[in-house]
């Protein structure tokens, strides 16, 4: 299959890395990577940002600032392990509530263990479902966050249509996502490093390294900035911007529901 990436007109349906898959086969195929992974994510993460991801999942509730308010509610996606619903949490006071969703159990039970011990069950649901079919009234929540789970959803435009549904008027999307470099001396390092070093680290952490590999190749398909903004706008948004993280290694994708 090709390496280039896919564009707004679709193309990640079918798209596990570099290798084509009939449609539907997608969504087991990653369900078993993070089965394999979820106890290490953090570490994985690690690796695949070379540290980064904590200062872009702060610049990202940062750019949320969620209200210090009861009754404040965000629907956290693909957030099995709650390390964004965490920062969610913490940055409204304890105010907020966060519902952390994700088709793949091992990770909610990750995120359910570390929400007891830092004693904020309270203010966290865990809900294991398809971010293809929220199961949620429309109008439901404030905002709606990502954190590299978006290129992992085969149907990426279904997935936009669900978060415009249940948001309510007003609401807020917030996409993190590794994204496409726009430094060429960091594009060739970061290539180095994600081509190989990456999946050895992963099979050195994981005994597996097809896991690292496929999510490599995940990052190489998914639509460049411009791209996937388009696909947010036709998704309904409003005020679709995005800013790019350490030369665009990451981006932040912003809209709005009005």
């Amino acid at each position: 299959m090709s390496e280039s990436r896919t564009s707004a007109d679709g193309g990640m349906e079918t798209s596990y890395g570099f290798r084509e898959v009939p449609g539907g086969e997608k969504q087991g195929l990653v369900n078993q990577v993070f089965h394999k992974v979820a106890k290490r994510y953090d570490i994985m993460n690690d690796v695949m940002s070379m540290g980064m991801h904590r200062a872009w999942k702060d610049a990202m509730i940062a750019a949320l600032n969620p209200r210090k308010e009861p009754g404040y509610k965000v629907l956290d996606v693909a957030g099995g392990t709650g390390d964004i619903a965490f920062r969610i949490v913490e940055a409204s006071g304890r105010q907020a509530h966060a519902t952390v969703l994700d088709i793949n159990g091992s990770m909610l039970g990750v995120g359910a263990e570390r929400a007891e011990k830092k004693k904020l069950s309270g203010n966290l649901t865990f809900v294991e479902a398809n971010a293809e079919e929220l199961p949620f009234e429309a109008a439901s929540f404030d905002a709606y966050t990502i954190a590299f789970g978006i290129r992992n959803v085969p149907r990426i435009d279904v997935a936009l249509a669900q978060a415009y549904r249940v948001l309510k008027r007003g609401g807020r999307l917030l996409v993190l996502e590794f994204s496409e470099v726009d430094m060429p001396l960091l594009d060739k390092i970061y290539d180095a490093w994600s081509f190989n070093a990456i999946p050895q680290f992963g099979k050195a952490i994981t005994g597996d390294a097809e896991p690292y590999q496929y999510l490599v190749e995940s990052i190489r398909k998914f639509p460049n900035q411009e791209n996937f903004a388009a696909m947010i706008r036709q998704a309904g948004f409003s005020r679709v911007s995005y800013t790019n993280y350490t030369g665009g290694i990451a981006a932040l994708h912003s809209g709005w529901k009005l």
